[in-house]
């Protein structure tokens, strides 16, 4: 039976090749507000006094950390599934934006950490870098989902819109704690 093994979840499914490009941008969307979110609550935790909240505080930029992780993994997956050049479709900014959130969350997580004020002001400074950086890379996630749904030729889904081919599932962990 060679054919079940190299049959996609999606042809065992009865759906197109390229079926979850416009969804996998969806949720690409969610998880970056998601990780705006954490971003901002571990902010406002590691501002108390509390050792209860500062851990809290923690906990919350080092789940930002591995939700930023894996929207990175997933942009870069779904890019080397995409038929045209990924800079032509848009994937390129995302996936820079997305690479750049992975570096400020890791870094601010690692700042926070330390125990001298000049370092967890250092850490608190790319918590806001970070933040911004989620708010655009969800936005602009967003735009491109919705490019993608205004360009599908008329009778298709948005997600069989031509140049589009699904790429391997990276990074879903996080990815799919998304309530869609």
């Amino acid at each position: 039976m060679a054919d079940d093994k190299t049959a996609t979840p999606n042809a065992a499914a009865g759906k197109a090749p390229g079926d979850d490009a416009y969804h996998a941008l969806r949720r690409l969307a969610g998880v970056g507000y998601q990780l705006r979110a954490a971003l901002r609550a571990g902010d406002r935790f590691l501002a108390q006094d509390a050792t209860e909240d500062r851990d809290t505080g923690s906990w919350l930029i080092s789940t930002a950390v591995a939700l930023a992780d894996d929207v990175t993994a997933e942009l870069d997956g779904l890019a080397r599934g995409w038929k045209p050049r990924p800079q032509e479709a848009g994937l390129t900014q995302l996936r820079t934006r997305a690479h750049q959130l992975h570096a400020a969350t890791r870094a601010a997580d690692h700042f926070l950490e330390q125990d001298n004020t000049e370092d967890r002001s250092t850490g608190s400074w790319l918590v806001a870098c970070a933040l911004g950086l989620a708010d655009k890379l969800s936005g602009e996630t967003e735009d491109l989902a919705s490019a993608l749904k205004r360009n599908a030729p008329e009778g298709a889904t948005p997600t069989e819109a031509p140049g589009v081919r699904r790429g391997p599932a990276v990074g879903a962990t996080a990815a799919r704690a998304v309530v869609q």
